[in-house]
């Protein structure tokens, strides 16, 4: 090179370290979260089901994370897209290197995607919670891959792509209210009313290991602040003020559930703290780089008591959501979005000093709520129908049904479709004695063991039914 020739510049030079690498921190935040679902999940199922659970959820980061390679980040985020969806412009990544971001000028768009594709991964993780103990893993997974094409790429493409219906109508949904939680409790409720109820007696479907719970939410809550905080894409006072908004409603609405419980029960229940925080860290997600710290406070009272009623009508309705995603995450993400329309103010935004917003209620702009009405409607229609069209579909292909035999139901589905269990002492003791296999009711005896002290506590909070569930092979079933 002639000494008098100035040196290229360095790819991606423009941008600012800083909030490369919190966003980046920030991926890793939320990709800690999935396996964090699996364990929360796992928790609240029998022994004999947990170790599905925890496989199910680190193969969702597997599944969407090819599918986002191959046209997933380009149906959702392409820089030409519609107000509906995206194109293929970007498929297998293909001009998705140093230029800015379609999300943010002030990260390059290689950044952008890793990130987004850990939001991709976790919905899916989220929504298979409604099939727990009964869906096939194998049908799960094809499920995860075609659910995030036509339903999460699309309500992410017109949520948060420039181009996007909702994005110019002025929704408000700072890190995923309706992509992420609407449209995961719509699915839920989709799945659950296609798989039918659980077979077996309620008083069976309760959490085997509160530990696992508890260290799953504790990941959770931990991935949340990369979740929310991470979503401003900078390392600047709004990310500061997401993450102490996200940390003040879970804190409120873990204990509004626990109040809320101990006043039937007279009992501190953790995992009734557990789905409490939970649901606090759903409902302000859509606000979160919206709000202030008082209203924060709001939110996680209203969004706590809203999703533990909803858990409680769970029981009259009798379908079978296993987890309560629907409750949890649908029902949250719809009081947060519309709380967000009342508690979104101009100064919170501004605090990344270039977005600008009308605000909500707090700041006289009335017609916000109705924003906030539309996408939320949107989102939970879109979902729950053509989720429910992509069950109905698979139940028809030889090889895809979506149900367990009522056989396996009963060994567990680590047994049956794992061969192998989440806890090394029952699968020494699941072994054939005299010729016969004793593994259908180790998986039984664990969870019945486990769970004897705490009847009345676990049974009704999550995961359970009010009237008996049978098999759809069962004669005079009815779906």
């Amino acid at each position: 090179m002639n000494a008098t020739e100035t040196p290229a510049p360095v790819i991606g030079s423009q941008y600012e370290p800083g909030d490369i690498a919190w966003t980046l921190a920030s991926t890793a935040l939320v990709w800690l979260m999935i396996p964090g679902i699996g364990y929360f999940y796992s928790g609240m199922a029998r022994s004999k089901n947990a170790l599905s659970l925890i496989m199910l959820s680190c193969c969702s980061i597997a599944v969407v994370t090819f599918q986002w390679f191959l046209f997933g980040y380009s149906l959702a985020f392409s820089k030409s897209a519609n107000a509906f969806i995206g194109n293929f412009d970007n498929a297998f990544l293909r001009g998705v290197l140093d230029a800015p971001s379609v999300g943010s000028s002030r990260i390059p768009d290689v950044v952008f995607m890793l990130y987004q594709g850990m939001f991709a991964c976790l919905t899916p993780a989220l929504a298979i919670g409604a099939a727990a103990e009964r869906g096939r893993i194998l049908p799960t997974l094809v499920f995860i891959f075609l659910w995030t094409t036509f339903v999460y790429d699309f309500i992410a493409c017109w949520t948060w792509n420039p181009a996007g219906w909702s994005f110019v109508m002025g929704g408000l949904d700072f890190a995923g209210g309706t992509p992420v939680h609407i449209s995961s409790g719509g699915a839920a409720l989709a799945y659950a009313l296609v798989l039918g109820r659980r077979s077996g007696d309620h008083r069976d479907f309760r959490p085997h290991s509160m530990s696992n719970v508890v260290i799953g939410t504790c990941f959770i809550w931990f991935g949340w602040f990369g979740f929310n905080g991470g979503s401003a894409l900078s390392a600047n006072l709004r990310a500061a003020m997401a993450c102490v908004v996200t940390n003040l409603a879970a804190s409120v609405g873990g204990i509004t559930w626990v109040l809320l419980d101990y006043r039937h029960e007279r009992k501190l229940s953790v995992l009734g703290f557990c789905s409490g925080a939970v649901a606090g860290l759903v409902a302000i997600t859509p606000g979160s780089g919206f709000v202030s710290p008082a209203s924060s406070v709001a939110i996680g009272f209203l969004g706590a008591c809203a999703c533990n009623l909803a858990v409680r009508l769970k029981h009259h309705l009798k379908y079978d959501d296993a987890f309560d995603v629907f409750a949890v995450h649908g029902v949250g993400g719809i009081v947060g979005n519309l709380l967000t329309g009342i508690f979104a103010q101009k100064w919170v935004a501004a605090l990344d000093g270039v977005t600008v917003i009308a605000g909500g209620w707090l700041d006289g702009h009335w017609m916000q709520i109705v924003h906030q009405l539309a996408d939320s409607a949107a989102g939970l229609g879109w979902s729950f129908t053509v989720t429910y069209l992509i069950l109905f579909i698979m139940n028809k292909i030889p090889g895809l049904n979506l149900r367990a035999k009522a056989i396996n139901e009963h060994r567990g589905l680590d047994l049956a479709e794992l061969g192998e269990m989440a806890y090394g002492y029952v699968n020494e003791k699941a072994v054939t004695v005299e010729g016969v296999d004793n593994s259908m009711e180790i998986g039984q005896a664990g969870a019945s063991a486990a769970s004897q002290s705490s009847d009345s506590i676990n049974e009704i909070k999550i995961g359970s039914v009010s009237t008996l569930g049978r098999h759809p092979s069962d004669a005079g079933q009815v779906h």
